[in-house]
């Protein structure tokens, strides 16, 4: 094979032949995407339902601004100014049950907002920082958080009562302030047999504080965190009990990343995160029950399989494996409307396990109502994390929760009766739920799904306890959905794969069209006949069908070459029927396309949308199926669409770069040429939550580690290989491709090269960069698979 010859940081000049339609160069799509027009995002409605509010930049100025249709009127698209901003309510104010009022905070005020009449009434103004207001059971009083401790304002007398008594640190001991140990123990009495005088005074101390203790009021219950810290501190709608995380730190090492081109002229050092395996963070969960003055640190060790080994552990028989409970993370608790009932969500530190539980608020014991074990890693859409979110709550019946699982393969929505133990799902298919909500009036839900295709998403309408959907949306591609206040209108963010976002407009019901407010492409953009990808299924070596998008050159185009794009972040989706968030990549495919190229993207093992098996097909293995469906790839193009297969070159970024460095060296029969850009080279340099989750811990499980990082399989390659990198990268930090870089002059291996840009961290912004990064990518491409 060729070897690569060009040298790192030499621009060039490449220019393309004639076309009929607008031409495409790196240049052009590299630049600020400004270039390709204007397009709405974050879309919102005000607290009447009567604008549709959304960021927009229609002027072309350094970033976007909020702007406002009409619904009565829509067509005029005008800005908001910053005193109408000044006078929106915050997105996330909390409501009362029947949604006519809300409450915030502003500039240390707790604000009341009834939202029929537009009202305003400052209730007190606090002089310190409020947190978390909320509306109790008894809506007349309102709990608020300050200084980690809760108060609760009676908004019919005006009073404040302090609820709580949480203090830092730990209870005095001795009139110093500090605790006493054993030696100091010693040294005093042995002072005091010694010292008579110093003893009888002593003991008149001791009478003396024994007359004011008893004499003395009760002093108010406390209590004290000691070295741990509090968070999400709340009330219990019924105001009997209030809950809190107890969270002690990890104190793991970090990486420092070093910045060459700081303003200063100085070489500065960025503390980034730490590795895998670092220590977790321990949170636990504290019930504060009122009445009794007492707090209890919740008891997590009669939890269901609590000690279960994971499977991985018969691979290392050599190893002593102690039965212990295992680290476990305890979310805020959700309680009922009512107060009476609590649920927690309960995740293992090794995100083999998570629990939904009931809280017994009387005696803190937990009763697990769901649990979830996947030996991979727990996750999918509407699961949340160890901290909690995703979909979890109480039904208006104060008796039924919701949650959603992928007990069936995929991420559906359930239902469970805690009186009964009876768990229902509420959607099933292989497809996914995203985001459900239950609708004002409490009898229906409203939720996404790809059940039409894993590459389109529509926004539906279902029976609060379950029943058949109503399909709300009709375009097809990507509807994401905002409904209005009075849910009798549906903002639509909507794309199709070759047409960015643009906004719509629709009523509540399945039968009317959408119509569309907004028109953002620039002419230039819209110059270019934008290609629709083919989407496609090949079969795998083990039989899966792999989906994938096709760009197909014409006939007398067509070069037999082919380029297969790598998206990152590994569980993430591409192959579907929306606008990419790599827009570059995409505009990059049509140029390859224009020049003869058969372009190929592929939602490989681990992507997104394809529900749990396809998620965790990559566990304890990175560089195996999801390698693997790329080298079958490649194959499928060899066989079906007259490509050279020893013309065949690979790219991609971050995950996406990993599996290029990985094609190159584990299978260079297949691949001529890669470009690895951001790359992963070793996971034991990567983070602990995303890297533990698929090759669990180094130093526990070191086989899954030493067949999944590139840097143990350099010797490989044989074809021609760019890396690229930024020097600032906080994510894949640059020391990655330094020690790969070592690695592969060591092994004496001369086709390959390093672009190193020193402005840029893991997503580049200069379009500089960008254009310097993809020059190098074509003309990799063009000097080693056309000739």
């Amino acid at each position: 094979m060729r070897k690569l010859s060009f040298i790192v940081f030499v621009l060039f000049n490449f220019s393309l032949i004639g076309f009929s339609q607008e031409e495409l160069t790196v240049e052009k799509i590299m630049k600020d995407p400004k270039w390709m027009g204007n397009f709405p995002s974050n879309v919102n409605w005000d607290d009447q339902g009567k604008h549709i509010l959304f960021n927009y930049n229609p002027e072309g100025n350094p970033s976007d601004s909020l702007y406002k249709i009409a619904v009565n009127k829509t067509g005029a698209i005008e800005k908001v100014s910053l005193e109408e901003q000044r006078q929106f309510i915050p997105r996330f104010a909390n409501s009362n049950k029947d949604q006519t009022k809300k409450i915030f905070v502003k500039d240390g005020e707790i604000i009341l907002y009834e939202i029929t009449t537009g009202k305003k009434t400052t209730l007190f103004n606090w002089g310190d920082r409020i947190g978390t207001p909320k509306f109790l059971a008894n809506e007349n009083r309102i709990s608020f958080e300050s200084g980690g401790n809760m108060y609760v304002l009676d908004m019919e007398t005006g009073k404040i009562n302090k609820i709580t008594n949480i203090k830092s640190g730990n209870k005095l001991i001795d009139k110093e302030g500090s605790k006493i140990n054993d030696r100091e123990v010693w040294l005093k009495e042995d002072n005091l047999e010694l010292l008579q005088v110093v003893k009888d005074r002593e003991e008149k101390k001791e009478i003396s504080k024994a007359y004011r203790e008893a004499t003395a009021e009760k002093e108010p219950f406390t209590y004290y965190l000691g070295d741990k810290s509090a968070t999400s501190l709340q009330l219990s709608p019924d105001e009997k009990y209030a809950t809190f995380n107890l969270v002690t730190r990890a104190d793991g090492k970090r990486t420092v990343v070093p910045d060459y081109t700081h303003a200063s002229g100085y070489t500065t050092d960025i503390n980034t995160r730490s590795k895998v395996g670092d220590d977790p963070t321990k949170v636990e969960l504290a019930l504060y029950d009122l009445e009794n003055e007492k707090v209890t640190i919740i008891d997590v060790s009669k939890l269901y399989g609590i000690q279960d080994l994971p499977d991985y552990a018969k691979d290392y028989p050599e190893k002593t494996w102690e039965e212990k409970d295992r680290v476990v993370t305890l979310s805020s608790p959700i309680f009922s409307n009512d107060g009476k009932f609590a649920i927690v969500n309960i995740r293992s530190a090794d995100n083999k396990d998570r629990w939904i539980a009931q809280l017994d608020l009387n005696s803190g014991d937990l009763k697990v109502l769901d649990r979830q074990r996947d030996e991979a890693w727990v996750a999918g859409p509407g699961i949340g994390s160890a901290y909690g979110g995703g979909t979890l709550g109480w039904l208006p019946d104060n008796k039924h929760i919701y949650f959603q699982s992928e007990e069936s393969g995929y991420s559906h929505l359930y239902l469970l009766d805690v009186t009964t133990g009876k768990k229902k799902a509420l959607s099933s298919g292989k497809f996914e739920v995203f985001n459900p909500f239950i609708s004002k009036d409490q009898k229906s839900w409203y939720l996404t799904t790809s059940e039409i295709h894993p590459g389109e998403r529509h926004f539906y309408k279902m029976p609060l306890m379950g029943g058949k959907m109503e399909k709300l949306t009709t375009m097809t591609g990507n509807n994401d959905v905002s409904l209005s206040p009075d849910e009798k209108h549906i903002a639509i963010l909507y794309s199709y794969s070759n047409k960015p976002w643009e906004l719509y407009l629709k009523p509540n019901n399945a039968k009317e069209e959408a119509k569309q407010l907004t028109s953002g492409q620039s002419e230039e953009f819209k110059s270019y006949n934008w290609r629709e990808p083919e989407l496609i299924n090949f079969t795998a070596q083990d039989g899966a069908s792999v989906p994938a998008r096709l760009y197909k050159p014409t006939a007398e185009k067509n070069n037999g070459a082919a380029v297969i794009f790598v998206h990152g972040a590994g569980y993430l989706q591409n192959v579907h029927k929306w606008w990419s968030s790599y827009f570059r990549e995409y505009m990059f495919h049509n140029l390859l396309t224009d020049l003869g190229y058969t372009v190929l993207d592929i939602d490989y093992r681990g992507s997104a949308g394809y529900g749990r098996d396809w998620r965790t097909g990559i566990y304890r293995h990175m560089g195996g199926k999801d390698l693997s469906d790329h080298v079958d790839g490649a194959k499928y193009l060899a066989d079906n669409h007259g490509i050279n297969p020893e013309r065949v070159g690979i790219y991609g970024g971050s995950y996406g770069g990993f599996i290029t460095l990985m094609a190159l060296f584990n299978a260079p029969e297949s691949f001529r040429s890669g470009a690895a850009l951001r790359s992963v080279t070793d996971w034991a340099h990567y983070n602990h939550g995303y890297t533990s989750n698929i090759l669990n811990e180094p130093f526990n499980d070191p086989i899954a580690y030493k067949r999944s990082s590139p840097i143990y399989f350099a010797e490989g390659l044989k074809g021609n290989l760019l890396i690229a990198h930024g020097m600032i990268d906080t994510n894949v930090h640059f020391q990655d491709v330094v020690r790969l870089a070592q690695r592969l002059i060591e092994l004496e291996k001369d086709n390959w090269e390093m672009a190193v840009y020193p402005v840029e961290d893991h997503g580049f912004v200069e379009p500089s960069s960008w254009t310097d990064e993809y020059k190098r990518i074509l003309k990799l491409f063009n000097s080693t698979l056309l000739n």
